[in-house]
């Protein structure tokens, strides 16, 4: 069984339509990348899968149990993480004390007054730092990190809620070459070593056709290509509407 199904997933805002009868799969422990032009409807079907836009028609499994209808945070519960193009951390706050925020609301406790609920966690907010490589910086603050290292911290703080699935949006815009790969090579380690399933939107090429093991092309928000990279690269009409005639 996939561990992500989508059918037939269609959004129009008024005239314009945005998800014309998407459907796809991602399986656990894989990594998708899904591509396409400006405005071919990337950035909408995160959202609805993600939950922050609902859709006109069609139907999203997670491990088999239907995602629409349900808010984010329930989302986040039943293992859907996700990461946004712009980072959103408290720059004020250390990497471990932005973690210990996240288990805290993972576990409900954010406005507990119980003893000891922040110092219990903090073992755990260390342990995803080190899995992402940056828990030598667990008491910077995130005013102080680099572009790429909050990049990190995202990606710890998604992980925070133990998901089966893991959205990446552009996961490594402004990011310089080294930190897109590093960043990457993170994402498929976890994908292989626990099983997380991740579906990443990208425009850097070299990324999607260096890391991905499955690729989705969106086209005026028709699904218009689904296979491996080898194959996605010389499809005739990913070349036309997308990459063109130069060497992707």
């Amino acid at each position: 069984m996939s561990l992500l199904e989508v059918r037939r997933l269609t959004k129009s805002f008024g005239g314009v339509h945005a998800l014309r009868g998407v459907s796809f799969e991602v399986h656990a422990g894989e990594v998708v990348a899904m591509i396409g032009p400006n405005g071919a409807g990337k950035s909408t079907c995160f959202d609805v899968l993600g939950g922050q836009t609902a859709p006109d028609a069609g139907e999203v499994r997670l491990a088999g149990e239907p995602l629409l209808g349900q808010a984010p945070p329930q989302r986040l519960r039943r293992g859907l993480g996700r990461t946004f193009q712009i980072t959103a951390t408290f720059g004020s706050m250390s990497t471990a004390e932005n973690l210990g925020v996240a288990l805290l609301a993972r576990e409900r406790l954010l406005w507990s007054t119980r003893p000891g609920a922040r110092l219990a966690l903090a073992g755990e907010a260390r342990d995803l730092l080190r899995r992402v490589g940056i828990v030598h910086l667990a008491d910077r603050t995130c005013a102080e990190l680099s572009y790429g290292d909050l990049k990190r911290v995202e990606v710890a703080i998604a992980l925070a809620a133990r998901p089966r699935l893991l959205l990446m949006d552009e996961p490594t815009a402004g990011m310089s070459r080294g930190e897109r790969d590093e960043l990457m090579r993170l994402a498929v380690d976890l994908s292989r070593r626990e099983g997380v399933g991740v579906l990443f939107t990208e425009h850097d090429m070299s990324v999607v056709f260096a890391h991905a093991q499955r690729v989705l092309v969106l086209h005026q928000g028709e699904l218009i290509a689904d296979g491996v990279p080898d194959d996605v690269r010389v499809n005739a009409r990913v070349r036309q509407v997308y990459l063109g005639d130069e060497d992707a």
